[in-house]
């Protein structure tokens, strides 16, 4: 299978899914997106990194119970296939490889 490479919201998305474990769906990754980052980010921003992950086969969905506090609509959650943990993996290698050489030289700057 080829390298995938991952932006870097869905690099968060990803570790925001893995964090929440079987309750990650749209809000609470949304949530964990934005605290762990710092960064404002909006709901179809994250939305639309969900669909990308799942056309990249990286993530994997499923509909829950419809719920009368949502209306009758179901929560849609998602889970890490074994590509997407092997994806996050990469990348984490991959960054740490380039920051290895470059920590004293920001130290310095």
């Amino acid at each position: 299978m080829a390298r995938v490479d991952l932006g870097d919201l869905e690099h968060l998305v990803l570790l925001a899914i893995l964090r929440l474990g079987p309750e990650a769906y749209g809000i609470p990754i949304l949530s964990e997106v934005c605290a762990q980052s710092g960064r404002d980010v909006s709901r179809a921003t994250v939305y639309v990194a969900l669909k990308r992950l799942e056309q990249k086969r990286l993530v994997v969905s499923r509909l829950g119970e419809s719920t009368p506090e949502r209306g009758g609509r179901a929560k849609r959650f998602f889970k890490l296939k074994p590509a997407g943990l092997k994806a996050l993996r990469e990348s984490r290698a991959m960054f740490l490889n380039l920051w290895r050489d470059h920590e004293a030289i920001l130290g310095d700057a």
